[in-house]
């Protein structure tokens, strides 16, 4: 059975990390459903438009395998301020399902203690003084993972968390094959 993933769309997320995520796990036959606060088209931090696939209180926590946040600086702050995806993000972390986060986003885990004390995370640098205060440990790494959650720093990392994910949800052969279809360095 093909694994689940959602994908919350804010006003002011960055696009390449959504969209390489979104695409990269569709090629290794993951159902990807994004999701945005409304029906409207959603303006993205480079003021493109996108469309989500349901609105966030369509989404049933338990129908997923893993959530997946892209950064940019206002998506965070919309991620963040939303009640509906906290809540949905307590499901996950309760469940102890795959989290993941990119950039600015792992802000909205560390502010809901997703991340907390010494847990290790990484994310992009200027992001930091959105959740201050809060717990976790910055290590600058590309990727990092500590139990079921995962963090990526920024967009030039976006194929390699997707590949990542991809490998953890469905093995080594379905992220190989898709890795060689992208033609990647």
């Amino acid at each position: 059975m093909a694994k689940r993933v959602f994908i919350p769309l804010c006003t002011g997320f960055e696009e390449m990390e959504a969209i390489i995520l979104i695409d990269v796990l569709r090629r290794g036959n993951v159902e990807v459903v994004s999701g945005g606060k409304t029906k409207d088209p959603i303006l993205a931090a480079r003021k493109t438009l996108h469309l989500a696939d349901k609105v966030f209180s369509e989404i049933k926590p338990l129908e997923f395998d893993a959530i997946l946040l892209p950064g940019g600086l206002e998506g965070t702050k919309q991620l963040m301020a939303d009640p509906e995806i906290s809540s949905i993000l307590r499901s996950f972390q309760k469940s102890k399902k795959l989290i993941g986060a990119i950039c600015a986003a792992p802000s909205a885990l560390r502010n809901l203690d997703i991340i907390s004390g010494d847990d290790p995370y990484t994310a992009f640098p200027s992001s930091e003084d959105l959740a201050k205060g809060k717990g976790g440990k910055h290590t600058g790494q590309r990727i990092e993972s500590h139990n079921h959650v995962h963090t990526s720093v920024g967009p030039g990392s976006a194929f390699e968390f997707a590949l990542y994910i991809l490998e953890i949800l469905e093995g080594k052969d379905v992220m190989e094959k898709v890795k060689a279809g992208l033609q990647l360095p």
